[in-house]
């Protein structure tokens, strides 16, 4: 009996969930930039403990209204993921309820998920403080009151009688509804709780000059808090490794400050978690300074630096004094340009000095260049600190300037 048990658990271990992933090619996208957002689609789902497979897109002006893609796409990926036992058909974009349920009836062969869903997984799996589980929740039932058409196999009977709502009768969509609704604001309830506790210990911390790590998800940050609060935040080679705020007291020189490490941005970053997690990027805007963290060996580098300024701005957050940090320039790579080539220069032909000297001649933003694995370049990084926060200090106690 011992003996199945373990061959049941080994069995078990090889059984891999795979996924293939579904994005379409407008008018004005290049197909090399859609096939990127669905690498980060599969990282995504690798997060999450699936195995990617396939990539399917399909060239249509906008979404189908019905079924997101054509009739005759959709019968492929069926097709596709019944012979080769796909778990999951994830597409690169938030699917309405009535997409969902139409793919749904053409895709039997595997779970129909979409990007915002495994981004809600991704985080569930994450949560592990209270408080993130809350945000999580949140998010994750706002997702869901508009899809519950979907979920349920019980909605069509009716519920009447004596102390019901509704009448004459009540469709248990509605009930469902209700419920889903008086959970998000309890939910809600106990956050605003949590909210004022740590707007407390916020208060307590005095008046030390705050600095806030921000950046793209997986660019670094955790391994960068690491190296300067010499604490042992959990990083990982993973999308969102981080979802709690994680403040350490951090002294260069003599200089004290505060760091705070928060959860990463992402493109599509989903309404309902940038909503649900206001409150935990509290430590963002409350902030003195921001260090915004680039993985500056990522392709998309300058793209995903956009997405994190148009997020900044939607948390009230884009007016802060920033100062970008370009992290992993140990694993910078490059095309090497033939000069007697007819084609033009592009970015990817830049060396890193190229690189370095195009930024560093923009005035508009200070920036640096480190590999916080090799740790190139991090003495220059902390003596750039201690001038930007000893300015801050100076300014907020002008009595204590023999300190600097």
């Amino acid at each position: 009996m011992a003996f199945l048990d373990t061959l049941m658990i080994e069995i078990k271990k090889e059984i891999i969930e795979k996924a293939v992933f579904v994005g379409i090619i407008r008018q004005s996208d290049k197909e090399s930039k859609v096939m990127e957002y669905l690498d980060e689609l599969e990282f995504l789902a690798e997060t999450a403990g699936a195995t990617g497979d396939k990539k399917f897109v399909q060239r249509l002006d906008k979404p189908e209204k019905a079924t997101y893609i054509r009739s005759g796409k959709l019968a492929e990926i069926q097709e596709y993921c019944e012979t080769n036992k796909i778990s999951y058909c994830i597409f690169d974009d938030e699917l309405t309820g009535m997409q969902q349920r139409n793919i749904e009836k053409v895709i039997k062969a595997a779970k129909v998920i979409d990007r915002t869903s495994l981004i809600l997984e991704i985080f569930t799996q994450r949560a592990q403080t209270a408080y993130a589980k809350t945000q999580v929740e949140i998010a994750r039932l706002n997702y869901m009151l508009p899809r519950l058409a979907g979920m349920w196999t019980h909605l069509e009977r009716q519920r009447g009688g004596m102390g019901t709502r509704g009448g004459m009768g009540e469709t248990q969509i509605e009930v469902d509804r209700r419920i889903v609704k008086q959970r998000i604001s309890r939910l809600k309830e106990e956050l605003a709780k949590i909210d004022r506790q740590m707007s407390t210990q916020r208060g307590n911390r005095g008046g030390l000059v705050r600095l806030a790590l921000v950046g793209y998800t997986n660019v670094g940050k955790s391994t960068l808090m690491n190296l300067l609060a010499k604490s042992d935040v959990f990083a990982e080679n993973k999308l969102f490794a981080t979802l709690d705020t994680t403040v350490r007291k951090v002294v260069i020189e003599n200089v004290p400050f505060l760091l705070s490490d928060t959860v990463g941005f992402i493109r599509k970053l989903p309404t309902q978690l940038i909503e649900a997690f206001k409150s935990t990027l509290d430590e963002v805007r409350e902030a003195d300074i921001l260090v915004h963290v680039v993985d500056i060996s990522h392709p998309d580098f300058e793209e995903q630096m956009e997405v994190v300024e148009r997020t900044l701005q939607e948390i009230g957050a884009g007016n802060k004094p920033v100062f970008v940090v370009f992290n992993k320039i140990d694993a910078y790579r490059y095309e090497e340009y033939d000069e007697f080539s007819l084609t033009p220069k592009t970015k990817i032909n830049r060396t890193l000095e190229e690189l370095k000297n195009s930024w560093l001649a923009q005035e508009k933003t200070p920036c640096i260049f480190i590999s916080a694995i090799n740790k190139t370049g991090l003495e220059k990084l902390r003596h750039d600190l201690y001038k930007m926060v000893a300015e801050i200090h100076a300014g907020r106690y002008p009595f204590n300037n023999f300190l600097f």
